[in-house]
Parts: C-alpha cells; structure tokens; sequence
C-alpha cells in the first residue's frame, strides 16, 4: 500500500522537510488536500511512495483501516474548513523565517509524538470526506466539541470515541490568514495538553473539509505526428459577390464591386447603406465603346454609373473612363462628373479605396438644382470594369485611382533633396579651407608684411 512520507520519532525528520518534498512533487489531480496523523502509543508503520504520489480514498481506508481495524481509539479530528499543501508553503516558514511560522505547536507535537504519518496529497471528492470514514471504521457517532470546553467532556476510555473540532479558515475580515492559522494551530496545541492531563490515549488527525487552493491542470493530449500549425484557426470572412450585368449573349459584360454603397440625400436623414440591399438591373446596356450600370433599389434610389472607351494615340492603348455617377430619387436627380483620375487601360479594371464626392472628390457635381445641393455618396473599396472581361465573373487587373507619387512622397523628395544640397554645399566648403604655409619663427628675423607696393 501506498501512501505518504513517514516521519518517525526514532529518526526524528524535520516536518517541513517532509513539506517541502511534498511541494516538490506536482501531482495529477485538480482536488487534493493533506492529511497529518499522529499518536501517542503509535501507528502501523508504511513504505514510502514515490515524490508527487496521489493517496486515493481507497489506499486512505486501507491505511485507516489497519490503525482503527482492532482494539479501542479515542481519534482527535481536526477538521479544517479549507487546507491545501500549499497553505504550508507559504505559512509554514519553509523559507528560513521559521519564527513567523503559523505550525510551530504542530510541528512540536509531530516531532514529540509516538509516530506520525504525512499524507500530503489526499485525493478530494465532496461524495467521500474523512469524518465519515473514521466514523464507519470506529462504529460511533461524532461529537463536536469546542476546544475551550474539552475539558468537561466526560471521555471514557474503554470504547471508541470520535471527536471533530472544526477550525475556521481565512474568512475573517478581521484577521490576516496568517493570524487565523496561527490561531489554529494554538488550539491543536491546547486540545492536545488537554487530553494529556486527562491521560486518555489519543490519535490525533489534521486534515481539511475540502481544498483551499485546486489546480487546474490541462488534459494531455496525444501529440500529433508530422507539422501542425499552433495559430487558432481563423473564421473566413463570407464575401459578398459582385454585382455583374450580361449582355445579349449571355456573357459579362459590366462587373461592380463595392463594401460600403451610401448615400445621403439631406442633411438631417443622415447616410442610408444600400450595400445589402438587392439591385434591379434594369435599363442597363453595354457594347464595344460604352457601358451603363443601372442599379433600382426597392427604396426608390437609382445609382447610375456611364462608362466610355477610346484609343489614345500617345499610349497607344485604349482607355477607358466612368463618366459620370448619377443618383436619382423621388426628389430629384444629382449627377457627379468624373474626373482624370477615373480612367484606366481598357483591358483592366478600375479601383479606389474610397471614391467619394465630397472628400478628395473624384466626381464633381455637375447638377444646378438646389434641392440637390447637399447629395453625397461615400463608396468604399469600389471596384468597377465596364469592358474586356475576358475571366468570367472575376475582375482582370485593377489599376488603383492612389498614384504612385503621393503628395507626402513628393514632400518627402523635395525635403530630402534640399538638404542634401545644403550637405553638399557645406562638405564643398569645408573642404577649400586652406592652413598657413608659413610661421613666425621668434629666433630670427620677424616676418615683415609691406602695407604698400
């Protein structure tokens, strides 16, 4: 049978050494609690078990077993409401300030005792508690009694006797966990000097009614072979499809792609999304030199966008440019004229992070009604192709409306090169310093200088 470290009196072993290897050795389970057993006419006498060793409750019966099995016991049952190992790592004086120690007087009675057993780690289940084991190996009830009044209580040494004195834990506001151990720990030791006045043999048990401290430890799981990625997996985004209009014969010829599609129409409305909302194509039409996307919402907005291609001699290429946006509505009609920077080669599509006609505006009003004054439209990541789709429903290449020489990188060439300039300069300078070829000599004649010729 298994069980913990002994500590005899015949060999006289230090308690806290036996709490420290018991600290050293990490076990298994998530609910543990100690169990310290001490006598004075003694106790069976176990092997020990290896560092990190888990009692359970049946190798615990056993052992019980075997020291209440025969002949007539009065048990001591210290019954803690919170105890765990690590409790007597931290207040125990394991790290050289012994004097703070809150187990001074049980340490002494551990080590003056007849014998003593250290279980340091019990496995825990609110289904099995120590008392109820004690008292189906003794046959008796248990009797609570205050270690103040132990006393008066009239013991009789000829049969079983099973008696709980129930300690507190640090729940007090009062006073630090430190204190109430501390306090505990006098009440063993006064329970004790009262049962040696009395002169009854007694086993004394200090225990715990469940942990104060569980440690959760992560299943271990069977590692898996060959390479695996240790990043969580990440949820793909579901991307909405792009708005595409056939032609006769069925094939695509006007793509549209947007995140965001909003609108406002007055001040006060603030912006509508039409993003999610589903498009009639209606009116729409495409052939070689031009395209027109006609989107009808059930709200009663119409987005309207009019492309046009031709060949430029310069680039030799054709190009092809968004004309113009139009929204319509109930309450009129707003058309936005595009500017350069909406153009790109034919066979390519048209992109812009933001394409909007109120901020860096690519689309200029072009609309003379004052109820139409305050329209806006914001679209973001717009994407548009309006001729030479040749990948079915996928966009070809995009040229982006961002130039490749923004006004920041033109500020930052023109700073760069102005003071490398102003280096230069400086280096071309420093560099036609020329040092004196002759000296005073103060031994012969002095250097005279004519003033004139």
């Amino acid at each position: 049978m298994a069980a913990g470290w002994p500590c005899y009196r015949r060999a006289r072993p230090m308690f806290l050494l036996c709490v420290l290897l018991a600290s050293f050795g990490t076990a298994d389970s998530t609910a543990q609690v100690p169990l310290l057993i001490w006598s004075s006419h003694g106790l069976p006498h176990v092997a020990s078990s290896s560092a990190g060793h888990v009692t359970s409750s049946q190798q615990l019966a056993s052992y019980l077993d075997s020291a209440f099995g025969s002949g007539v016991h009065t048990v001591l049952l210290f019954l803690q409401d919170k105890l765990s190992m690590d409790d007597f790592t931290v207040f125990a004086g394991v790290f050289g300030n012994k004097q703070d120690g809150a187990f001074q007087n049980l340490e002494a009675l551990l080590r003056s005792s007849a014998s003593s057993m250290t279980f340091p780690a019990v496995a825990w289940s609110p289904s099995t508690s120590t008392s109820t084991l004690l008292e189906e190996l003794l046959g008796v009830s248990p009797v609570l009694v205050d270690g103040d009044n132990l006393s008066q209580v009239d013991l009789d040494a000829s049969v079983n006797n099973l008696l709980i004195i129930n300690l507190p834990y640090c729940t007090s506001l009062q006073k630090s966990c430190q204190e109430v151990l501390r306090d505990n720990d006098a009440m063993i030791a006064k329970v004790v000097r009262t049962m040696d006045d009395v002169n009854v043999p007694y086993t004394a048990v200090y225990t715990g009614a469940q942990p104060s401290r569980v440690i959760s430890l992560p299943s271990v799981k069977r590692p898996a072979i060959g390479r695996s990625l240790l990043q969580a997996a990440v949820p793909v985004p579901v991307v909405k499809p792009p708005i595409v209009f056939n032609n006769e014969s069925g094939n695509p010829c006007i793509m549209l792609w947007a995140q965001n599609l909003t609108i406002r129409v007055s001040p006060t409305e603030g912006w509508i999304d039409l993003t999610n909302n589903t498009a009639s194509l209606a009116g729409s039409m495409c052939n070689a030199t031009n395209s027109l996307l006609v989107l009808s919402y059930p709200s009663g907005f119409n987005l309207s966008f009019a492309m046009s291609q031709r060949f430029y001699p310069v680039s030799a290429r054709n190009w092809f440019t968004l004309d113009w946006v139009r929204l319509q509505s109930s309450n009129g009609t707003a058309s936005f004229m595009g500017t350069r920077a909406l153009s790109a080669p034919a066979e390519y599509s048209f992109r812009c992070g933001m394409l909007s006609s109120f901020r860096n505006a690519l689309l200029v009003p072009n609309s003379t009604e004052d109820s139409v004054a305050d329209w806006r439209f914001n679209f973001i990541d717009f994407q548009i192709q309006g001729f030479s789709l040749v990948n079915g429903t996928n966009f070809s290449y995009a040229s982006d409306c961002a130039g490749f020489f923004t006004p920041g990188i033109w500020m930052g060439l023109l700073t760069s090169l102005l003071l490398l300039t102003i280096f230069v300069y400086g280096l071309h300078m420093i560099m036609q310093l020329n040092t004196m070829d002759r000296f005073d000599d103060p031994k012969g004649p002095s250097i005279s200088v004519p003033q004139s010729e």
